[in-house]
């Protein structure tokens, strides 16, 4: 704030000088092309698995579905468990090493094409141009005043944002509740509890994000765009404007001859910023606010053609392509991160197909370090729970290693494990007393009962007297 002299008697009074600009909303302008055709086919590919996965069935059950009370994943015919998350860390290696792989070959591509923010706020704009118009309808709607027509298509479209953002809210939480379940509790007016916050939650998220917040995400809240960066070289493939080619800029007739107006290609229409997203100029340079959508070079390439000059005077292209230097796209970085990606993969499918199809867990009971028998053993006992992996009955044998004279009270125990259960169950572990003293180790092995094989062999303490 600064003193300033307003006042008839010369008193000082206070301005406020604001050094916030108001956020002024963004009305994109619908544009056609090559790029345009494939963010929509983009939009659609990942918008219909989102809504259509869920209601897939396998085998009599939902084909996808993170059943956390039951500690189930059920991937198609795959079947995760906790102790499988393992693979969660591979899956995020595998997600943050592509990110680096195609933003140093292309730039931000998961930006301009399959980030959810792009991806729903592409959605509500469609919806916004089919209510309110195009964009110089809705620039026109926005700045008059409120009437019944604008009532009628403000508040039309905000229903249908409000609807498709619950429904998207329903989606998200079908992957973890069977979503039939959700649906029909919903349509009763049963649902409750942590259903229904997230249904909530991730809905309103949607609205308010893809809605209202737009391109205020990718510039103020996105970490991505601060960083990205980092891994763009002069050999990254980004969205270039050609300033030699196109400047000096200005508007000229169409049978004009530039030369002699010593003008470029750039007739300074303005399309290229009116079709942007998140409302940047693209001629001023690379600006961390782009998206990589390529809107802008549809655009460009448009009016290029209806002024009859060469396309790709805004394109995609590498910086030193634009300074006349030789372009290597796959180079030394675009090969590591090549074969790390594919090492990887080869190791986590592998993993996959070898993980463990059972697990044994083995608690020692703290309640007495041991007993002694009337048959003059030192008997230990464990409380232990056998995972059935697979989703078939499976039937397990339990033998005892690494402990000379140990056996298992009863004889060898032969369990009937349904799919996907656990079984539990105490086994009574006797020694001899006087081939033991102190403590000691062995191993519980379980074996597939139907084929012999050895699955898996758990350590555990045995104690006896000193």
């Amino acid at each position: 704030m600064t003193p300033r002299d307003h006042s008839n008697s010369g008193q000082p009074q206070e301005e406020v000088i604001s050094f916030y600009a108001k956020h002024e909303k963004i009305h994109p302008r619908e544009i056609s092309g090559r790029f345009s055709r494939l963010r929509k086919i983009s939009v659609f590919a990942l918008l219909g698995l989102f809504y259509l996965v869920p209601w897939l069935s396998w085998e009599g059950r939902q084909a996808v579905l993170f059943d956390l009370p039951a500690r189930k994943f059920y991937i198609w015919g795959l079947v995760l468990w906790p102790q499988d998350f393992i693979f969660l860390t591979w899956l995020l290696i595998l997600l943050g090493l592509s990110l680096f792989f195609f933003t140093a070959l292309a730039g931000r591509l998961w930006c301009g094409y399959a980030c959810p923010q792009t991806v729903w706020t592409e959605v509500f704009l469609w919806i916004e141009r089919w209510i309110e118009g195009d964009r110089n309808k809705r620039i026109r709607l926005q700045k008059s005043p409120w009437s019944r027509g604008k009532l009628i298509k403000v508040s039309s479209k905000q229903f249908v944002w409000i609807v498709f953002s619950f429904w998207t809210g329903v989606s998200f939480v079908g992957f973890f509740v069977p979503i039939g379940t959700l649906v029909e509790s919903i349509a009763h007016a049963e649902v409750n509890g942590w259903p229904l916050f997230w249904t909530l939650f991730y809905g309103g998220a949607t609205y308010a994000n893809a809605g209202f917040m737009r391109e205020q995400v990718c510039q103020y809240m996105c970490p991505y765009a601060r960083f990205q960066s980092a891994m763009f070289d002069r050999d990254t493939l980004i969205i270039t404007y050609d300033q030699k080619r196109g400047e000096p800029r200005g508007a000229r007739a169409r049978s004009s001859d530039r030369s002699q107006q010593s003008l470029g290609d750039c007739v300074d229409c303005t399309v290229c910023v009116q079709v942007c997203p998140t409302g940047i100029d693209i001629r001023k340079g690379l600006q961390y606010e782009c998206i990589a959508c390529a809107a802008c070079v549809d655009a460009c390439d448009s009016v290029m053609d209806k002024v009859g000059y060469p396309r790709g005077l805004i394109r995609y292209t590498t910086q030193h392509a634009v300074d006349g230097h030789p372009t290597k796209v796959l180079r030394g970085r675009t090969y590591v991160y090549a074969t790390l990606l594919t090492v990887i993969f080869i190791v986590g499918v592998v993993g996959l197909i070898h993980r463990k199809t059972a697990d044994l867990d083995v608690i020692r009971d703290r309640n007495a370090l041991y007993r002694e028998t009337v048959h003059d053993e030192i008997e230990n006992v464990y409380l232990l729970r056998v995972l059935n992996k697979q989703m078939t009955p499976r039937a397990f044998t339990l033998t005892l290693e690494g402990l000379s004279g140990a056996h298992i009270d009863g004889g060898t125990p032969r369990w009937h494990v349904l799919g996907g259960e656990i079984y539990t169950t105490a086994v009574r572990v006797e020694v001899p007393s006087d081939t033991i003293h102190g403590g000691h180790t062995l191993r519980f092995v379980l074996t597939d009962a139907s084929t012999g094989q050895r699955l898996l062999a758990e350590k555990a303490r045995f104690i006896a007297p000193p």
